[in-house]
């Protein structure tokens, strides 16, 4: 009579957690190793689509309002503008890019610019679906703006 090796079935679950934990480990590793702008720069091409040229376009215009802009990358995966604090959040989805401004119920909008997240208390939001345009100007004024309340706010 054979003996069978005796193994031990990993449940899905266990299996599944551990490819997250190294899918997430080796991400991770990637991103200390980069820049913000790089990984930002990937993932306008990652994207290669509206959604790309429009987040691409949205970051020259935030830097074309204030030159002193820092590039992050936080949250796994979200593009984050600061300058004395944070500015705005450029994430990205299927059918929309949302810019997030954190401090946005703060700050006059006379443009109209912001049309999500109208509900809080503390952040606004300007959704981007294909095919829009944004007010060039209203926007730039619009970073100025929360650049400016950083600013008040960090003495």
């Amino acid at each position: 009579m054979k003996k069978s090796a005796t193994k031990t079935a990993v449940p899905k679950k266990t299996a599944t957690k551990k490819a997250a934990a190294k899918k997430v480990a080796k991400k991770s590793a990637t991103t200390k190793s980069e820049s913000p702008s790089r990984l930002i720069d990937a993932r306008v091409t990652e994207l290669g689509d509206w959604r790309g040229k429009t987040l691409s376009h949205v970051r020259t215009l935030i830097k074309q309002a204030d030159p002193e802009v820092v590039e992050e990358w936080k949250w796994r995966g979200v593009p984050v503008w600061s300058d004395n604090g944070l500015i705005c959040t450029g994430e990205t989805y299927k059918s929309v890019v949302k810019l997030t401004f954190l401090k946005g119920a703060s700050l006059k909008d006379p443009s109209r610019l912001f049309n999500s997240s109208l509900e809080g208390g503390t952040r606004r939001a300007i959704d981007l679906h294909e095919g829009d345009e944004i007010d060039e100007d209203a926007f730039k004024t619009l970073i100025r703006a929360a650049v400016a309340l950083n600013k008040t706010s960090a003495r």
